[in-house]
């Protein structure tokens, strides 16, 4: 239960995945005082995403001001529809925006969950007391975000930030965009676990490794016999991190940002992969911007998307008062 004051507005954020829905009731500065999380169920999603609302809603007396939903995916800042979502299609179909206004009786707002991830890291998180942040979130699929003055730039579409669609390999495999050898194809958590798969089978020097063993082993087992001081996981989270350094390195050079955030699942091996990157980053940047930029594993987790969410929704209602 919160113990905000009773006239203090409150906001709630929500987190569409492939696997979950999570959510959280945010007080106007950012501080996450109430969370909620269940299993994804697509054929109900505008229903679903109404229901965790209106448990949070009660959970704050009722003083909540705003609804923000991250969604991994493109979404039009004009209509307010996304327009693409591979892990999530059910929020392509229809007006999710429309549903979950009506609802909710509250206003609500979409926006790409890497956008919403920036801003909760920028607000309360890694980012804060910056000004120029690059946000970037691997897992499932790679997201990036762009701060810039204190403000999200969304680009002339609304879909800036395509980090994990930079081209690391041109003679790699095809990615879910139809590019071929994206940053993606080698660094987001599928994709680990196909490397790592295809290496087991081709590589004598990984019989020893206890991934090997496992018929089924996700990014997080990686992570987990990297930690452990597995041999050949280690060299696989390193070569990852070495792909993700590349890309960040192309960041670093054309926008001269102070800050690089990374989130996600997979920086979860901590460490292990961020150093990776950074000496990457470090060999492939024009020096003085490098020596010039920060980059940093982020600090809020899973509350990243709900909290920027909220936010999104703060600065809405700011913005219409």
């Amino acid at each position: 239960m919160s113990s905000a004051p009773p006239t203090e507005q409150h906001f709630i954020g929500v987190e569409l995945s492939a696997a979950v829905v999570r959510a959280a009731l945010v007080a106007a500065d950012g501080q996450a005082l109430a969370r909620r999380e269940e299993a994804l169920s697509a054929g109900e999603l505008g229903a679903q995403v109404a229901r965790l609302v209106a448990g949070l809603r009660d959970e704050a007396g009722g003083r909540v001001a705003g609804v923000g939903v991250g969604v991994p995916g493109l979404v039009n800042p004009q209509t307010g529809r996304v327009v693409i979502s591979t892990d999530v299609p059910s929020a392509v179909r229809g007006d999710l925006l429309a549903e979950l206004k009506a609802a909710t009786g509250l206003p609500v707002v979409l926006d790409n969950d890497a956008n919403a991830g920036a801003l909760g890291e920028y607000t309360v998180g890694a980012g804060r007391g910056g000004r120029n942040m690059f946000y970037v979130t691997i897992g499932t699929g790679i997201g990036g975000a762009l701060i810039l003055e204190g403000r999200l730039w969304r680009g002339v579409s609304g879909f800036a930030g395509e980090f994990g669609h930079i081209t690391i390999d041109p003679e790699g495999v095809e990615c879910t965009c139809g590019n071929v050898g994206c940053l993606e194809t080698v660094a987001s958590a599928p994709n680990i676990v196909r490397r790592t798969q295809e290496r087991l089978r081709r590589d004598s020097t990984s019989s020893l490794s206890r991934l090997g063993l496992a018929k089924n082993f996700s990014a997080a087992d990686v992570a987990h016999e990297a930690r452990n001081g597995d041999d050949f996981a280690l060299l696989m989270i390193e070569r990852t991190g070495r792909h993700i350094g590349t890309a960040v390195a192309a960041v670093i050079n054309l926008l001269n940002v102070e800050l690089v955030v990374l989130g996600g699942g997979v920086m979860e091996a901590g460490e292990l992969i961020l150093n990776p990157i950074i000496r990457e980053a470090g060999r492939r940047s024009f020096q003085p911007c490098f020596e010039a930029t920060q980059i940093v594993a982020a600090t809020l987790g899973p509350d990243a998307v709900p909290i920027g969410a909220a936010m999104l929704a703060r600065d809405a209602a700011r913005h219409a008062a």
